[in-house]
C-alpha cells in the first residue's frame, strides 16, 4: 500500500512509504531534508516490519525541534497504522 504522510517541524516536507501486506517497509522517500542522512534512514528501514522502526526512531531529536526526520517517519508509520485499522 502506497502511504504519504506531511511532516511537521522538520526540514522535510513529506514522507511517501510503500508497505506490504505484512507490514513490511518496501520503500521510503523524503521530500527535502538532508538527502544523504534520509537516503541512508532510507536504506536502513527497507525490509523491516513496521514496527521495530517505530520502535527505534520514535523520540529522535534534531536540535531543539522536539522533533527529527526519524521521529517523523516513526509519526508516518503510526498514521499508517491508524488509517489501516478504519
Amino acid at each position: 500500500m502506497h502511504f504519504q504522510y506531511r511532516t511537521r517541524g522538520t526540514c522535510s516536507q513529506l514522507i511517501e512509504l510503500d508497505i506490504n501486506e505484512q507490514n513490511v517497509i518496501e520503500e521510503v522517500s523524503f521530500l527535502g531534508g538532508c538527502q544523504g542522512n534520509l537516503t541512508g534512514i532510507s536504506t536502513l528501514v527497507k525490509g523491516m516490519y513496521i514496527d521495530d522502526v517505530i520502535t527505534k526512531l520514535s523520540g529522535i531529536q534534531c536540535g531543539y525541534k522536539g522533533t527529527s526526520c526519524p521521529d517523523q517517519l516513526a509519526r508516518a508509520l503510526r498514521a499508517y497504522k491508524e488509517q489501516k485499522s478504519l
